[in-house]
């Protein structure tokens, strides 16, 4: 049996102290979260820092990543592009980092990856 889980945690007032757990959690070999959606936390590149060890993993199974509004800039935009390339089995197909100031070295890490044919990215916002 296939199972979709998803998540919504917008505006729960998680800090990037929240993220080495959400980052264990896609990293588990059962996990079956497909989606999860962290807008409008105080993430920050710190948060998503940890947050990229999870997308590395290659048992994350994650396929849509909302993280609108983060304060995300372009060294956030760095390890998520890194985490991405380093894990060849990634599931992300889609990326929001709306309400972000990525720079412009930020908007072509990850803009390039839609151009990877080794990344299934498919939708960046």
């Amino acid at each position: 049996m296939y199972l979709h889980f998803s998540h919504r945690l917008c505006r729960c007032n998680l800090t990037e102290k929240s993220c080495a757990a959400l980052s264990s959690a896609l990293s588990v070999t059962s996990s079956c979260l497909r989606e999860l959606d962290l807008s409008y936390n105080k993430l920050q590149d710190s948060g998503v820092e940890l947050l990229s060890a999870g997308l590395k993993n290659p048992h994350c199974k994650l396929e849509k990543l909302e993280l609108e509004g983060c304060s995300i800039t372009d060294k956030g935009c760095a390890f998520l592009a890194l985490a991405l390339k380093s894990n060849p089995l990634s599931q992300l197909r889609e990326l929001n980092l709306s309400s972000s100031t990525p720079g412009e070295s930020g908007v072509k890490e990850l803009s390039d990856l839609l151009e990877d044919p080794h990344c299934k990215l498919e939708t960046l916002q």
